[in-house]
């Protein structure tokens, strides 16, 4: 069996969740999961991306949902619980980017934009963490910045925002480790973190790193950074 197949074999019947993926990142994950043979679910808040999403990724469930909503990410919880069962897996792609104009040109406004992907991470994965928890091949994944080890003053907010996005998501990756020896068993889940210089040509090498999450144990994963690049 090649790597490829069998990566496949083990993403094959997981339900996995992309929260914000509508995204041209989001289509390609949703694309590479339901090739390998898992469950998708797209999450986003505009329907006519939602459209556009299920049009290129005929499969996958559509979701529309404000995931900076506590109580409305509960709800969709209890919604994909009632059809399709526990998630075992989630993508956060939310996020955008604002930036330039030196120190002095990094504005509340802007900050508060970049600042929605952070609260959508930290309320999708506190509102998952059991299911990722309890899954035996529970994964969860943020793509952030290269810019987080060198920020420069014309993206002070955005690199801040994926700083504490990488923060928070090695926490979860602790929460995940330290469940698994508080019961006495293998770890079963893990909290990854993407590294991109830029998104532009990364769509497919992105969602085959994600997909290649599957690939082995948990703890090969869990607390790990991956850099991705073209050609990767």
């Amino acid at each position: 069996m090649s790597d490829t197949q069998q990566a496949q074999e083990l993403v094959r019947g997981r339900l996995v969740l992309l929260a914000g993926g509508t995204s041209a990142v989001g289509r390609a994950a949703a694309r590479a999961l339901l090739e390998a043979g898992a469950r998708v679910v797209i999450v986003g808040s505009d329907a006519k991306r939602l459209a556009e999403a299920a049009a290129e990724a005929p499969g996958a469930v559509m979701e529309r949902c404000d995931l900076t909503d506590a109580d409305a990410v509960l709800a969709l919880r209890e919604r994909v619980h009632a059809v399709h069962g526990d998630v075992d897996g989630v993508l956060h792609l939310v996020g955008g980017w604002r930036g330039g104009g030196g120190l002095a040109g990094q504005s509340d406004e802007d900050f508060a934009f970049l600042l929605r992907s952070l609260t959508a991470l930290r309320v999708v994965s506190r509102v998952f963490d059991g299911d990722l928890t309890a899954s035996p091949a529970g994964r969860l994944a943020i793509v952030s910045s290269t810019s987080v080890t060198r920020p420069l003053a014309g993206g002070a907010n955005y690199a801040a925002v994926k700083a504490a996005s990488e923060a928070w998501t090695r926490a979860v990756a602790h929460g995940f480790a330290k469940s698994a020896r508080d019961a006495d068993r293998p770890i079963s889940a893990a909290a990854v973190v993407f590294r991109v210089r830029s998104l532009d040509g990364l769509e497919d090498a992105l969602a085959a790193a994600f997909v290649a999450l599957w690939d082995d144990d948990a703890d090969a994963f869990n607390d790990v950074v991956i850099e991705v690049a073209a050609g990767a």
